[in-house]
């Protein structure tokens, strides 16, 4: 079983080629949305260390006897490394997408002023009311441009702008709490004491697309150190943060060949 997690601002749907490419395998495939992201519960909490254990509670569902492989793109990758790093019993292989180890990007950003900015809008999410409405003004053009921005020259079109948009609209301001969780000084310690307390044993696979205009890819850099199974980078020339839907040939078959072997 392969548990599929999307991110911000995205969809379940996000996870189509893989989806095919993987069933098309043998393997079977879930790909739900996020809490915080409807049709799923729009409650919260939302800080990483809940949201792991949500994860990891809904693989023993799907998986009760079996470990499962995980693949994360954007807040699905550090979801994944947060539930592989307290319970990696329960998992065979991963593949994050776009989002290294959080402890690398901790270290990197700091001597990346370019990274800094690219990260402001995290800053604007945390802003209650002021961030619900930027971001809906115009049916979410904020959104439509950070699209844009991450993923130069890249068109999901117009229906799938659309789906998402409906998800958004029902859902917020549940995706922007992800973001204001990470002010707690408790949830920095709690997510520091699962992924810093030792390097991840799960078999992963990184990619990250070099033209990533959310995440530079120079932010990924030495976080081979922070796992301590087999570990392999891919890197894409002509991809951006949503690389999975720009190279999706590529993409899936590194993923395929990756599980294959674990």
């Amino acid at each position: 079983m392969v548990l599929c997690l999307h991110g911000f601002p995205d969809i379940p749907r996000t996870w189509g080629p893989l989806t095919e490419r993987l069933c098309g395998a043998g393997y079977r495939v879930v790909s739900p949305w996020l809490p915080g992201y409807a049709p799923s519960s729009l409650k919260g909490p939302f800080d990483l260390a809940t949201l792991a254990q949500t994860i990891l509670d809904f693989g023993d569902e799907l998986s009760p006897s079996e470990p499962i492989r995980i693949v994360g793109h954007d807040w699905g990758s550090p979801i994944a490394q947060c539930a592989m790093a307290s319970h990696p019993e329960r998992f065979r292989a991963a593949a994050l997408l776009a989002v290294p180890h959080m402890l690398a990007f901790e270290e990197n950003i700091e001597h990346d002023p370019r990274q800094i900015g690219r990260s402001a809008y995290m800053v604007l999410f945390q802003l209650p009311v002021l961030s619900e409405r930027i971001v809906g003004l115009g049916n979410f053009r904020f959104i439509e441009r950070l699209w844009k921005t991450w993923s130069p020259g890249f068109d999901p079109g117009r229906d799938y702008f659309e789906e998402a948009k409906v998800c958004l609209r029902s859902s917020m301001p549940a995706p922007l709490r992800y973001y204001r969780a990470l002010r707690s000084p408790k949830v920095f310690l709690e997510v520091r004491r699962l992924i810093g307390a030792s390097p991840i044993v799960v078999p992963t696979i990184y990619l990250h697309g070099e033209r990533d205009g959310c995440i530079g890819p120079q932010i990924a850099d030495g976080q081979e150190k922070h796992f301590s199974a087999l570990f392999e980078t891919v890197k894409l020339a002509d991809a951006g943060h949503f690389l999975h839907l720009e190279r999706p040939r590529e993409v899936n078959a590194a993923i395929l060949r990756w599980f294959e072997g674990h």
